[in-house]
């Protein structure tokens, strides 16, 4: 970490020192902020190059965005690449990736439950009875199903004939 140091993955040195085409990680936007760009499994940016007391990095998104050279960075690629290819293994797991996120977990459908619990619910087998296609302008406890779809009936997933 510091001026001089080897251009060696894992090691710390301010946006300056670091050759254009060089894969960086951990990437601070303000000089001593800890770094905040490219900090996932698997990322890194790119260094393109000088423009004057600036560097031009190379974001995961594809974007170019203009850092002072006294911005540090970590070299390298970071590990874990592929984490978010890797199947859930367990029920817990999944709860915790959608409480992370603010989501429900497990999503329960509604010809599942009860008939006071949803529209789609209760009968003695599980299928929604009656029609499932409601109105654009339907109260937001009915606003369940198919929501004003343009085509309804069996067929609706095919193309039209003539077409």
């Amino acid at each position: 970490m510091g001026g001089n140091v080897s251009l060696k993955p894992g090691n710390i040195t301010a946006l300056a020192n670091i050759p254009e085409g060089t894969a960086v990680n951990n990437v601070e936007l303000r000089p001593g902020d800890g770094g905040k760009i490219a900090r996932s499994g698997g990322n890194s940016a790119i260094v393109e190059g000088a423009v004057g007391d600036k560097i031009r990095v190379r974001l995961p998104s594809g974007s170019l965005k203009m850092l002072p050279s006294t911005c540090r960075a970590t070299i390298g690629v970071l590990a874990g690449h592929g984490r978010s290819e890797m199947p859930l293994r367990t029920a817990g797991a999944a709860y915790y990736k959608a409480k992370a996120r603010g989501k429900l977990y497990p999503h329960v459908s509604g010809v599942a439950m009860n008939p006071v619990d949803h529209p789609h619910g209760g009968g003695n087998h599980q299928a929604v009875h009656g029609p499932n296609s409601v109105a654009r302008g339907t109260s937001p406890g009915a606003k369940v199903g198919l929501i004003a779809p343009r085509r309804t009936g069996r067929g609706r997933g095919k193309s039209k004939q003539g077409e």
